[in-house]
């Protein structure tokens, strides 16, 4: 098996890019599905500040929860750990000629950003997220 190929897993939400296009924004798309990046300070979770849920916008799953984002001041959402370890899954990712740890959502697989070792907090994690990638839940919990 490659390094990025997975094996089948029967629970993931499988969908064509027709379906995915039909039911994302442009841009949703082209980052959650094409792997792209939105601009850095061009969403509005950046500056979200309010409890709730942060969650995929493909396909509905928590991801994150405002109790783990902190202004990092990079320019996207960032947080310190995944709503539950099993929200999110991690692959390597060499494009644009670096070494990145890739966070993409566990249920879809939509590419949600990449995860960074120079976080605060015990785990020493920064979780930088691309806003349109999701879908904030004002009040609710995972």
């Amino acid at each position: 098996m490659s390094p990025q190929s997975k094996p089948a897993n029967p629970t993931k939400l499988v969908k064509s890019d027709a379906e995915w296009q039909a039911q994302l924004s442009p841009e949703a798309f082209r980052v959650a599905r094409q792997h792209a990046t939105e601009r850095p300070f061009s969403s509005p979770l950046d500056a979200e500040k309010r409890d709730g849920v942060f969650a995929c916008v493909c396909c509905g799953e928590p991801v994150f929860v405002a109790e783990k984002k902190f202004d990092s001041g990079c320019g996207w959402p960032s947080f310190t750990a995944p709503a539950k370890p099993a929200a999110i899954e991690t692959e390597t990712d060499t494009t644009h000629g670096m070494r990145r740890t890739e966070v993409h959502c566990a249920k879809c697989d939509a590419h949600l950003g990449h995860v960074f070792p120079d976080g605060p907090g015990p785990e020493g994690l920064r979780y930088c997220i691309n806003g349109v990638a999701l879908d904030f839940k004002a009040g609710e919990k995972p």
